[in-house]
């Protein structure tokens, strides 16, 4: 699977949290509009929220979410949500197929909060943000109105302690709405960062968290992604995957042990080494071109991984170009160019070729490059900077 973060349903979120005791609105997710109608029924009460399950932010905006107020409208706006193509700023112009929905049960909201807790890569720990301006994006927020977002730095030894929730629960003015429910807005905020580290997350978000006029304080959206490194200590997490929701190149790449997260450019790149690969994408950027994907391939860079890379790569329609970096450490520079000229054969590339290799045996390499027989398809470069020229000069000829 890809690297980094594992992704879920906001029903399946919702079913996580509320193991650790953070308060969800009752639901039940369907796959058509007779289920619908029979969830809405069996909830109960006279309001009910038709929401699509997909794998993005924004689907309010996007049409994804309806308030409904009988159970015809229920039925006729699952069939609708269901099966649309569902665009959102996080899905790309593509969008994403909708083929489940949640009925949840409507609710009078009092006041709309947000909560989310995440890893601080400049602290290295984990951090609690909360803000007044729930249902708004926090980067919005942060941009705008930076005073009105609330921070706890959590101690990694100590965990989040009571007096931090509850400095939090005042800070977001919960007292203000309902000093009733200042202390069980701090206790949702204790649970949810016990949900975090009890289950290896990299984000949970609540986005809103709603205060009620019935008196509650819940978590009326979540979102919850996982540290994929540590998925091996959850094993039944893994089953929450769906696939349908994730990149299929990044799928076959991560089958093949190779580290590729597909972008919106046509020059492809193909690297050996995390440090190197993102290097590789700025040049580009900076020689005015956009990159493709970012694509490691180990320390390995044999033929077998250079040919399973350039399958990949090619995949994508959007390449107009390749260009692969290499550093020869370990791995020689004249077997990596060997294994790309063979791989260049065995795939039947259309699309040109920039290769630039540094390091162990980097001028026999060039050699076996130069005289590959390829021509214009196979071209070599001394530096990064050359490479990446000559590879936007390449896809704009395309």
């Amino acid at each position: 699977m890809p690297q980094g973060q594992m992704k879920i349903h906001e029903y399946q979120a919702k079913r996580i949290l509320g193991q650790y005791g953070v308060p969800v609105p009752r639901g039940e997710v369907v796959e058509n509009a007779t289920e619908a109608e029979a969830a809405a029924r069996g909830l109960g009460g006279s309001v009910w929220v038709v929401k699509a399950q997909i794998h993005a932010g924004g689907r309010g905006k996007g049409g994804g979410v309806k308030i409904c107020s009988d159970l015809e409208e229920v039925r006729r706006n699952a069939e609708q949500i269901l099966g649309m193509q569902l665009v959102t700023h996080q899905t790309g112009a593509e969008g994403q197929t909708v083929k489940k929905v949640l009925i949840e049960e409507g609710m009078d909201i009092r006041k709309e909060l947000y909560l989310s807790i995440l890893v601080d890569r400049n602290t290295q720990a984990v951090v609690v943000l909360a803000s007044t301006e729930g249902g708004m994006e926090i980067e919005e927020v942060a941009a705008k109105t930076p005073e009105k977002i609330l921070r706890e730095d959590v101690d990694p030894t100590a965990g989040l302690l009571p007096y931090q929730s509850l400095r939090l629960a005042y800070g977001l003015q919960v007292d203000k709405a309902d000093a009733k429910l200042v202390r069980p807005t701090a206790a949702l905020i204790g649970n949810l960062y016990r949900a975090f580290e009890g289950e290896d997350c990299s984000l949970v978000e609540i986005n809103p968290l709603v205060l009620t006029g019935d008196g509650r304080a819940l978590a009326l959206d979540a979102k919850v992604t996982f540290d994929d490194s540590a998925l091996f200590r959850h094993k039944a997490l893994e089953e929450l995957r769906d696939l349908d929701e994730e990149e299929a190149l990044e799928i076959e790449a991560a089958d093949a042990d190779l580290s590729y997260i597909k972008l919106d450019g046509n020059i492809g790149c193909m690297v050996n080494g995390a440090g190197l690969a993102m290097g590789s994408m700025d040049m580009i950027k900076a020689v005015g071109g956009e990159p493709a994907n970012f694509l490691d391939i180990g320390g390995g860079a044999d033929q077998g991984r250079v040919e399973t890379a350039f399958r990949i790569i090619s995949k994508d329609p959007n390449v107009k170009c390749i260009l692969i970096n290499i550093f020869g450490g370990i791995v020689r520079c004249d077997v990596v160019a060997e294994g790309v000229v063979a791989a260049f054969k065995n795939v039947g590339l259309s699309i040109p070729v920039v290769v630039r290799l540094e390091g162990t045996n980097a001028d026999r390499g060039n050699e076996i490059i130069a005289n590959s027989g390829m021509g214009d398809r196979l071209l070599k470069a001394q530096s990064l900077r050359e490479a990446a020229e000559k590879s936007v000069a390449a896809a704009g000829n395309i």
